[in-house]
């Protein structure tokens, strides 16, 4: 069958496979696998030779991705949160967008474009790609911090805002034309959109919250994991969707209130893990789709105007952003790490720039303009996080007012000996941690949540925040003077990490860690773990153990 009949599966199937191909590269080459999803989205996109794949199809497969992230963002991320970091998140995010938006119109200005062309142009650049920001905080574990949740509700807030420009741009467009339209028209536009952000806000906190946590729990009930698995994607893609159609509330806006009201249920967790498969496949197809709409000759025609471009994403937004949140005198790493965080743009910046140009706001050229910028700022942003995280890290030492809800991450390396350690302090590790805490054991613990990290202090540990496999944590927690180790944390890949690096730093150290599969089982215990306790086989043992004790004889 030609590809022309299946462009949908010649479209998944291409990105998918060229994006393992040059995703594994990457690694391999000790580069984010990132850059290897956009150079594919490169080799399959309309400007490379060979086969191009459909990119308007690309560009609704890569929203499903956004949806889905969103969706477990919310999951993890209450209205208390919300609300908590609502006082630097939104004059922040306002105030950043401003000042990116001056610098975007300042450049535009030089470029010969008119004065509206460059305030549509700025705004493009003044917004962050929700894809990138958050699996930047996933990826080093720092989402449900304080400074994950500024970076997050900053996110939200930049979002609103968005929503907002899409909806006064044509109206906007109308009156600089002097076709008569009259200031209360367009007032009159904003204050709608307003009105339906606002009352499907109330639908969601009033009625969703009661509905949703209740259809979750029906479902559950009903014992099929396919049903509760499938009514995930159900509420995830379906409130996004309603959100959109019946609000013009954006997807990722959608979902992640859906997840939001989702999350105060006891099921967010189980919700979140079976969202996690798909919504990784399709965040690697939204990477794919913003290679493909790049033209590479833009580089070659238009040099320097990409380099100013850039320059703004990454340098001008970031130094904003610093600014702003010191300015609220939050801590040096807070700062360095929202920067960071907002360092690129993404798939609203695609969305306002393309919408300009239909309205014949902008020239054709800002789109090249604002997607090789946002190629390159995706593939810097790794190394931008961890250029800034070190100098957050290096600087935290200086004075500086700092709140007192902030946590703090302290890599003075522990003085202690012959002590245990526990990484995560969840479920498993908090009750690990409290027989701990029973027996007098000397007792440090690493974990990334706020809520964990309290748990842990709570049970009188030495507490490290972050992701224990960082080489810098590894090296904190005196590995070589430690008695046990209890790796507690599900992530599978991570927690390898960490076991490989502890077993080289202690060959004598007991090694204990926790597993979801055979596989990884064997896995754990050829990277040197003494004991892999899989949670099917301990149930098992222990319900044998009382059906035995049960059946022998009693004594007459």
């Amino acid at each position: 069958m030609p590809e022309h009949q299946t462009p949908l599966i010649a479209t998944i199937a291409a990105g998918l496979m060229l994006a393992f191909v040059l995703g594994l590269i990457a690694q391999r080459l000790r580069v984010q696998p990132l850059v290897g999803y956009l150079l594919a989205g490169v080799m399959v996109g309309p400007y490379t030779p060979g086969f191009t794949a459909d990119p308007a199809l690309a560009t609704e497969l890569a929203e499903i991705g956004v949806i889905l992230l969103m969706f477990g963002v919310g999951l993890h991320f209450s209205l208390k949160d919300l609300l908590s970091v609502g006082r630097i998140a939104i004059p922040g995010a306002i105030g950043q967008i401003a000042v990116a938006t001056l610098m975007g119109a300042g450049l535009s200005w030089m470029l010969g474009w008119p004065p509206l062309a460059g305030f549509v142009f700025g705004l493009a650049l003044s917004v962050a790609s929700t894809v990138v920001l958050i699996r930047a905080l996933q990826e080093r574990h720092i989402l449900e911090t304080h400074r994950g949740r500024i970076a997050v509700g900053w996110l939200v807030v930049e979002d609103l805002v968005m929503v907002l420009a899409l909806v006064l741009l044509p109206a906007l467009a109308v009156a600089t034309k002097g076709n008569g339209v009259p200031p209360t028209q367009i007032l009159f536009s904003l204050l709608i959109t307003l009105a339906k952000v606002s009352i499907f806000v109330a639908i969601m906190l009033i009625v969703g919250r009661r509905v949703i946590p209740w259809l979750m729990h029906y479902t559950a009930h009903t014992g099929s994991r396919e049903l509760f698995r499938l009514a995930v994607y159900a509420i995830a893609l379906g409130v996004a969707y309603g959100a959109h159609y019946f609000f013009d509330v954006s997807f990722a806006l959608g979902a992640f209130f859906a997840g939001m009201v989702l999350g105060e249920s006891d099921l967010s967790q189980r919700a979140a893990e079976e969202a996690i498969p798909l919504r990784d496949a399709f965040a690697v197809l939204f990477f794919v789709s913003v290679g493909m709409l790049l033209n590479p000759m833009v580089f070659v025609d238009a040099p320097v105007a990409v380099i100013a471009t850039i320059a703004i994403i990454i340098v001008g937004k970031s130094a904003a952003a610093y600014l702003i949140v010191r300015a609220f005198s939050h801590s040096r790493s807070t700062a360095f790490t929202v920067s960071a965080s907002l360092a690129q743009i993404g798939e609203f910046s695609f969305i306002l720039i393309g919408i300009g140009i239909e309205l014949n706001m902008v020239p054709r050229e800002s789109r090249d303009l604002v997607l090789a910028g946002a190629i390159v700022s995706i593939m810097v942003n790794p190394f931008v996080f961890t250029l800034l995280e070190r100098l957050g890290s290096d600087n935290e030492a200086a004075p500086r007012i700092k709140p007192a809800a902030e946590p703090e991450t302290d890599l003075t390396p522990t003085t202690l000996t012959g002590h245990d350690i526990v990484v995560g302090y969840g479920r498993v590790g908090s009750l690990v941690g409290a027989s701990l805490r029973r027996e007098g054991a000397k007792m440090v613990v690493v974990e990334a949540s706020d809520a964990g990290v309290d748990r842990a202090r709570s049970d009188g540990a030495e507490v490290f925040t972050g992701n224990a496999a960082e080489p810098a944590i590894i090296a904190a927690l005196n590995l070589a003077g430690a008695r046990r180790l209890y790796v507690t944390i599900p992530e599978a890949f991570e927690a390898g990490q960490i076991v490989q690096q502890a077993r080289a730093a202690n060959p004598t150290l007991d090694i204990l860690a926790r597993a979801h599969s055979s596989a990884t089982v064997e896995h754990f215990e050829k990277l040197g773990a003494n004991l892999v306790v899989l949670g099917e086989t301990e149930i098992a043992h222990r319900m044998l153990e009382r059906g035995q004790a049960d059946t022998s004889p009693k004594p007459a």
